[in-house]
């Protein structure tokens, strides 16, 4: 009967070092599944830009009356502008949590789009008269109007869609490496993805 029982002992307590060193082999493994995964992340974290180049002529034109509204003086300028375009995304603002337990990555936040615009202009055929010379104020005003042009055009080209693919490039990356580690990869209601890019994702 003792020998029974020792027997039945030995099984038990091997039983118990098989689970210990399962658990404790399992929960190594989830230890440097969760390195990989927080190392593999803070590597996608960069910064993705896309690049546009705009030209466009303005003409600039100014009047003044003087002496009772009897007299104008008028100024003009010819410039010609070559703008360089960037949009881009810094991933290093990309938010993640990491839940262990339920061995998902949550995506709870996304940065916004980073619009750079860099104009070259050159100014030809300028012309003004001496009670209206070209003076800061008129530079300012051309500055301006070349900005809201340029970003009428950014808005009407491809700039800002092709830095959205690269963005969502860069997420099926994180998508593509929790599936293969056996994690699931989440977003956040507030993420603001529609379902075609979610559907891209394949989520």
């Amino acid at each position: 009967m003792r020998f029974l029982a020792g027997i039945v002992t030995a099984l038990l307590l091997y039983g118990l070092i098989q689970l210990f060193v399962r658990q404790t082999n399992e929960k190594q493994e989830l230890q440097q599944n969760t390195a990989l995964l927080e190392q593999q992340i803070r590597q996608v974290g960069k910064l993705v830009v896309t690049e546009g180049y705009f030209s466009q002529v303005l003409s600039y034109k100014n009047s003044r009356k003087n002496y009772f509204d009897i007299f104008s003086a008028n100024k003009k300028a010819l410039v010609i502008v070559n703008a360089k375009v960037t949009v881009g995304y810094d991933l290093r603002q990309l938010k993640t949590e990491i839940d262990t337990e339920a061995r998902q990555v949550r995506i709870v936040q996304l940065p916004e789009p980073e619009i750079n615009i860099y104009p070259d202009l050159e100014y030809y055929d300028v012309s003004q008269d001496y009670f209206n010379e070209f003076d800061a104020d008129d530079y300012n005003k051309i500055k301006g109007s070349v900005h809201q042009l340029l970003e009428k055009k950014i808005a009407q080209s491809d700039l800002k869609t092709d830095a959205r693919e690269r963005l969502l490039s860069e997420l099926s990356k994180i998508y593509i490496l929790t599936k293969t580690m056996g994690w699931t990869l989440h977003f956040e209601e507030e993420i603001p993805l529609s379902p075609e890019e979610l559907e891209r994702l394949n989520y």
